[in-house]
């Protein structure tokens, strides 16, 4: 596994460099086609934001990669939080990998015995499709909601009492659909929709 570290308009002292290869290589548990990993320090330079350590982890698999963001007081600690999240991405695709290799020979017979065949001779579905992806996201939960049209302070007023980063709202000033989020400095970003 090649590891590099680097810093982003830092300097990344020796010890936190060997601290960085010496976590990283732990990966390999969980994984063991990470050909190259990517670690990258920065601070943010703004005196409002406590958290302004960042490390960005990018792990370089042989279908796909993992990329993890985690900010934190002190680098030694983003890295902690970083690697827990790549861990645990690595994690799910080696169980969805296995998962697959597992439901693939029944998967098979059913296809050659005709049982649970399509009906069309061509559906454009290819089932193998999801192997080249790599991680495909799905659906889980749908919330319904009925929206009263609100101006933007009210939204941020609102999307606060809920505790989220984001909140979708009908603007009452244009009456188009807009959505409120929290950005990473502690202000917030409005998208608004047009047409």
């Amino acid at each position: 596994m090649d590891i590099v570290v680097r810093g982003k308009n830092i300097e990344v002292p020796p010890r936190l460099r060997k601290l960085a290869r010496e976590k990283v290589r732990k990966i390999s548990r969980f994984t063991h086609d990470a050909g190259r990993v990517e670690v990258d320090f920065s601070e943010l330079r703004n005196r409002r934001v406590s958290d302004n350590q960042v490390c960005d982890v990018i792990v370089h698999l042989k279908r796909n990669f993992v990329k993890a963001h985690a900010a934190a007081s002190e680098p030694a600690a983003a890295l902690d939080l970083v690697l827990d999240k790549v861990e645990h991405q690595v994690a799910r695709i080696k169980e969805k990998r296995v998962s697959r290799t597992t439901h693939a020979p029944r998967r098979n017979r059913d296809a050659s015995s005709g049982a649970n065949a399509l009906s069309a001779p061509d559906s454009g579905i290819d089932a193998d499709d999801d192997d080249d992806a790599g991680i495909v996201n799905r659906i889980v939960k749908t919330k319904r909601l009925t929206m009263k049209p609100m101006g933007p302070e009210e939204a941020a007023l609102q999307m606060d009492l809920l505790g989220h980063d984001f909140f979708l709202f009908t603007n009452s000033e244009n009456g188009q659909a807009a959505v409120l989020y929290r950005r990473r400095d502690g202000n917030l970003g409005l998208i608004e929709t047009t047409g």
